[in-house]
């Protein structure tokens, strides 16, 4: 399991084309391959799925960005909105739906966010315009604002049909879970699955670069070591995390 990793390089192969040499502070998406994925204290990773870790960053802060960040950054490159137009993000408190709410921010976008009332600060510090009360009826709180619908909807909570309303005719919808439900009024409906970024370079040293210039937060839930790593994932998975859970080594 893992799919993120931060640390320093130990050794670099014999003429890989990197930017990174030995001692550098990096951090990676690892894609697990069978049982073998980023719970380990050493890793052997392509080049060009390595890029610098953020300046100031620690290893455990580096660790948070890249999955989830990829995974944001997916999902707006998939809905393909213009600099002026209205998103909508569900699961906004999350690892996930915080860097679509900022990524959004960085690309001109106006954001409409849910969030529970505990994390309705946590929501408006991320840069969402307007947040709403999370829940079963977001879509008439979104609708509330938006009449005609927003532009796009970015579904981290995976609530499928109950958002699908909150998006208007035309309109683009991504689930990182896949959609749910039967096509409908024209909108453009996509899967999430950031695989699919594995080794884009690039983007990742793009995400370093937002986190240095203060448009990405980088927010670490907790740190275990390996040992205690079952106890991390029981937390993960009651839900409610605010940032990401890290094995440190």
């Amino acid at each position: 399991p893992g799919m993120d990793a931060a640390g320093v390089v130990d050794e670099v192969g014999a003429g890989v084309p990197t930017g990174v040499k030995v001692g550098d502070a990096v951090m990676a998406m690892v894609i697990p391959k069978g049982n073998h994925g980023a719970y380990r204290e050493q890793i052997v990773l392509a080049a060009r799925a390595v890029v610098p870790a953020p300046a100031g960053a620690t290893h455990a802060q580096a660790c948070t960005l890249p999955m989830n960040g990829l995974t944001a950054r997916q999902s707006l490159d998939l809905l393909g909105l213009s600099p002026g137009q209205t998103l909508a993000v569900t699961g906004a408190a999350g690892a996930y739906g915080g860097y679509v709410v900022q990524l959004a921010k960085a690309d001109g976008l106006t954001v409409i966010a849910d969030a529970s009332e505990a994390d309705h600060s946590l929501v408006t510090s991320l840069g969402a315009d307007i947040v709403v009360r999370r829940g079963h009826d977001v879509a008439q709180r979104i609708l509330e604002h938006f009449p005609q619908g927003v532009d796009g909807l970015a579904d981290g909570a995976v609530q499928n049909e109950l958002v699908i309303p909150a998006v208007r005719d035309g309109g683009a919808f991504t689930s990182v879970r896949g959609f749910i439900g039967a096509p409908q009024r024209g909108i453009k409906f996509t899967a999430t699955s950031v695989r699919t970024y594995d080794g884009e370079f690039e983007k990742l040293d793009r995400l370093r670069q937002l986190v240095e210039a203060g448009a990405l937060t980088l927010r670490v839930a907790g740190t275990y070591p390996p040992e205690r790593a079952s106890e991390a994932h029981r937390r993960l998975e009651a839900g409610g995390t605010r940032g990401r859970f890290v094995i440190t080594f």
